[in-house]
């Protein structure tokens, strides 16, 4: 099993990066939004922790930047009714920390705001994972990038939806009804946080 990469990050959008390793081999990583934030700027070397995911139909990698992220996302696939995509989903939604209070919270309310967690499964997840998540220490807050323009954030949050399973037509109506009412919104993690959240 691949723990870590280490290498050249030589593309990264909010959903995956590719990271080139000394032997010339680039690996498709599917990052959170929370990994985006933490890796640096293209070109620049960096060490990633790793999760093969192997179903019948495909081999995918996952990518963190933070060893704890990829145990809380380990601890979350394990449950029944969420695959990676999903959990990908929720580290998106909300950075480690915040999953984790909500769990050890039993915030039903805050984990059923996140797309594709319905009542029984928030349930689920605060029922087993409540007591292993609180032996754990909080891991750190994420901190967002520099802004930029608003066509380009819109356009790189779309393709970071698509990337997460979610219909263009959708995502782009969601994106849109979010810049309305958010027209603070600066960085492309927040416009994707608040588009998660009102779909």
């Amino acid at each position: 099993m691949i723990n870590y990469l280490k290498g050249i990050l030589t593309v990264k959008t909010p959903a995956y990066v590719v990271l080139e390793l000394s032997n010339g081999i680039g690996y498709h990583l599917h990052i959170s939004l929370h990994t985006h934030s933490k890796l640096p700027a293209v070109g620049q070397s960096c060490q990633i922790f790793t999760h093969l995911h192997i179903k019948e139909d495909a081999h995918n990698l996952y990518g963190f930047a933070e060893a704890s992220e990829k145990e809380l996302f380990l601890h979350l696939i394990s449950i029944s009714g969420i695959g990676p995509s999903t959990a990908q989903i929720m580290l998106s939604s909300m950075n480690p920390t915040e999953i984790q209070q909500a769990i050890v919270d039993e915030n039903l309310t805050l984990l059923k705001a996140i797309k594709g967690i319905g009542a029984k499964t928030a349930q689920l997840i605060i029922l087993q994972l409540k007591d292993k998540l609180s032996k754990l220490p909080s891991t750190t807050l994420s901190s967002s990038e520099g802004s930029g323009s608003t066509a380009a954030i819109t356009q790189e949050a779309l393709d970071a939806l698509a990337a997460l399973g979610i219909a263009k037509p959708v995502a782009q109506k969601a994106i849109e009804k979010v810049l309305k009412t958010n027209k603070d919104i600066q960085t492309v993690e927040a416009l994707i946080k608040k588009t998660l959240q009102s779909l």
